[in-house]
């Protein structure tokens, strides 16, 4: 019996040994990883994406969080090796291997670095890249999905649906292609390629031959700019942000299509990351004949963007691209006979290099060397062929200091410009650029520029604008944001008009800029959690010490002398309206309308029935607008455009007395069908309905277009 019982009480105390290890094992402590994410001026950022994920596990064991506003997180963890990735829109992923111990308890607190792709992020309207909702003045971003959703190819294309732009192009396609933005002047919109200015020197640029290949995101600035950028950044900057490799078994993108006009278009891209290096480069070539005499359009195009880090910290970047077309050019046809031989050849260049890097925690600093270059020849046989060319290159030192709350940054660029004529100009510009956050719903920014220009010498711009959010909620009335900019800009004369050797249009030495000061007060109001949002910005600039041509008689000048000289004024004021709605999860709406009402105040022309004080600038319509629908329904995706512009002034410039160009509406469809496995088939129609308009006068716009096309797209991955 004893025996009995001592046998019972040893196999009880194994059982109870062995269960009290399981159970200890079972409630082994977990482990805390606790921290705080901030940007580099401190501030928290919130709703970062943080997962969690035992080392050789499945993704079932993923554990997700995310951080409170103030970027503070928290996760407790079994004990083990971790990877732990960080995931927000607007900032550069981080990734970590951790391994945690039994009821260890660590902190990891991260500065995260903005994400220059990002459609969260402005690059252009800053002295650093920085959340558009800190940003005081009115952005417009266009990301890599808009721009294939809706099939875009060229940039004017792109740009005409945008508030406040409207585009002017003498042809069908491959014509001379300029665009207004917010009233200005076709020359006061400073164009950058990665940070590269391509404007030709004090004047225009062509958007003729500009494509979308390699391009990630468009970003459209509104405002006066000069204080960052110097001459040319009157009424806004335009800048085109090149697509950056991103994955480790390479991106790969083949396309062919074909369509009305005997059109032919193909091309290829591929992208991805070697290490430390990453890479993306694309090619295009497009062929039509148009839709009559002489309107045959040929274009080539070439984007690489190539990028090596030697830390997370310490970034050398290498973009270029090159577009090459050749037009012909009949003219205006709606007035007169198509001339059968005349023709346009144009090509573009431009290249930058940039250094970023950091020092320290406060410190970051940008380097970088640019350079565009433009060519043109104009032939209208027999008379001849007219070349043009130019070039600008130059540098940009900057260095940020970022502190709690905000950021300066000083800087200093220099640049030398060449134009046809033997014209030679140097500019030279130190900046001042300042961002602070006293709380968290107020931003304030303020900035200056002193200008240094061989034609007309020193001067200094300014800037200053505020953001304030004025409430923070959820639900049907959400967030509202309140913003105001000011900012003023200079333009150089251009080449022709400082340099010029005929005697009976001589150049002035002595021309001051043009001169511009722009106001913008807006409102961004978000409704049902996000899913809607409507802004309307109100803008008043005035244009001054404008530069025109003087007429004049001189002895041996049979058709008269031209003088250039600063007499002319004028301004712009109106409201633009835009409105995104996610009606469902697959559907979405978009729309925007601009009323800009643009005044000569003054003209050199006074007495002769053209552009008399009192008149509508040219080519500017008082009303514009465009609605857009696109529908994504499984493996189809459905879009539809619409583009509406009133009445603007215009003229023939040929004496025939046209001064009105009607409005008109034009409907563009897009649509595509995902096969699987990287195959879809793609078609669009642009002018769905076959309107007959033009955007100059004479110049009559493309009739119905339609294009059918397949793609194949391999998705890299890491």
């Amino acid at each position: 019996m004893k025996t009995i019982f001592l046998r019972t009480a040893f196999l009880s105390l194994a059982v109870f040994s062995i269960s009290f290890s399981l159970l200890a094992q079972g409630n082994t402590p977990d482990a805390r990883l606790s921290g705080k994410l901030s940007d580099l001026s401190g501030y928290g950022v919130g709703n970062v994406k943080i997962t969690a994920q035992l080392d050789n596990s499945t993704t079932s064991n993923v554990r997700p969080a995310a951080s409170a506003p103030d970027g503070s997180y928290l996760l407790i963890l079994p004990p083990g090796r971790y990877h732990i990735h960080f995931q927000h829109p607007s900032f550069v992923p981080r990734d970590f291997v951790l391994d945690l111990a039994p009821a260890e308890t660590r902190s990891l607190d991260l500065r995260l670095e903005i994400q220059r792709v990002s459609e969260n992020v402005v690059v252009t309207a800053n002295a650093q890249p920085l959340e558009i909702e800190h940003t005081p003045a009115p952005v417009d971003l266009i990301g890599r999905q808009e721009i294939d959703q809706r099939q875009a190819v060229s940039l004017p294309d792109l740009l005409s649906t945008q508030t406040g732009i409207s585009l002017a192009r003498t042809g069908t396609i491959g014509g001379l292609t300029t665009i207004f933005l917010d009233g200005g002047n076709s020359s006061f919109t400073k164009v950058l390629i990665d940070g590269t200015p391509v404007n030709l020197p004090g004047g225009d640029v062509d958007y003729s031959n500009l494509t979308l290949d390699n391009v990630d995101k468009v970003e459209i600035v509104h405002g006066a700019e000069s204080a960052l950028y110097g001459s040319d950044a009157m009424s806004g900057v335009i800048q085109i942000v090149s697509h950056q490799g991103s994955t480790r078994i390479p991106e790969f993108n083949v396309f062919g299509e074909g369509g009305s006009f005997s059109s032919a278009r193909g091309g290829a891209q591929v992208s991805g990351l070697l290490g430390r290096f990453d890479y993306s480069a694309a090619a295009s070539y497009f062929h039509t004949d148009g839709q009559g005499i002489n309107d045959a359009f040929l274009n080539r195009s070439f984007a690489g963007n190539l990028g090596y880090n030697f830390s997370d910290s310490n970034q050398l970047r290498l973009s270029v691209r090159s577009n090459s077309s050749f037009a012909g050019t009949p003219g205006q046809t709606l007035l007169f006979p198509a001339d059968s031989s005349a023709f346009y050849n144009l090509q573009q260049l431009s290249a930058n290099l940039t250094w970023n890097f950091q020092t320290g925690g406060h410190w970051s600093h940008h380097f970088s060397g640019m350079e565009s270059r433009y060519f043109s020849i104009s032939g209208f046989p027999p008379f001849g062929n007219f070349p043009n060319q130019a070039n600008r290159a130059g540098g940009l030192a900057q260095s940020t200091y970022s502190f709690r709350g905000g950021a300066v940054t000083a800087g200093y660029q220099y640049e030398v410009e060449n134009a046809s004529g033997h014209a030679y100009r140097n500019n030279q510009g130190g900046f001042l650029d300042a961002r602070w956050s006293p709380i968290s719903r107020l931003t304030l920014s303020a900035g200056g520029r002193a200008e240094a220009n061989t034609s007309f010498g020193t001067r200094v711009v300014p800037r200053a604008g505020a953001v304030l959010a004025l409430r923070y909620a959820k639900g049907f009335l959400g967030d509202t944001r309140a913003r105001f900019a000011y900012g003023q800009g200079i333009e150089e004369p251009t080449a022709l008009e400082s340099f010029d050797t005929d005697p009976c249009s001589p150049g002035n030495p002595n021309l001051r800029p043009q001169r511009s000061h722009t106001f913008n007060i807006g409102v961004d109001q978000y409704f049902d959690s996000d899913r809607f949002r409507v802004s309307a910005t109100y803008f008043a600039n005035e244009f001054r010490d404008l530069i025109t041509s003087v007429l004049g008689t001189q002895a041996g000048c049979p058709f008269g002398s031209v003088t250039f000289l600063n007499t002319d004024l004028s301004r712009a004021r109106g409201v633009n309206f835009s409105a995104t709605a996610r009606l469902a999860h697959w559907l979405s709406l978009n729309g925007n309308y601009s009323f800009d009402d643009t005044r000569v105040l003054k003209s050199s022309t006074a007495g002769t029935g053209f552009q008399e004080p009192g008149d509508h600038l040219l080519r500017r319509p008082v009303n514009s607008g465009n609605i857009w629908l696109n529908a994504t329904f499984r493996r189809f995706n459905f879009n539809l455009a619409g583009y509406f512009t009133g009445v603007r002034s215009d003229s023939d410039f040929d004496g025939l007395g046209f001064t009105r160009n009607p409005g008109y509406a034009r409907f563009d469809l897009a649509t595509s069908y995902n096969f699987g496995r990287g195959i879809s088939f793609y078609g669009r129609v642009t002018n769905l309905l076959d309107k007959q308009y033009q955007e100059a006068i004479g110049f009559p716009a493309l009739g119905r277009d339609f294009r059918l096309g397949m793609n194949y797209r391999f998705t890299g991955r890491n």
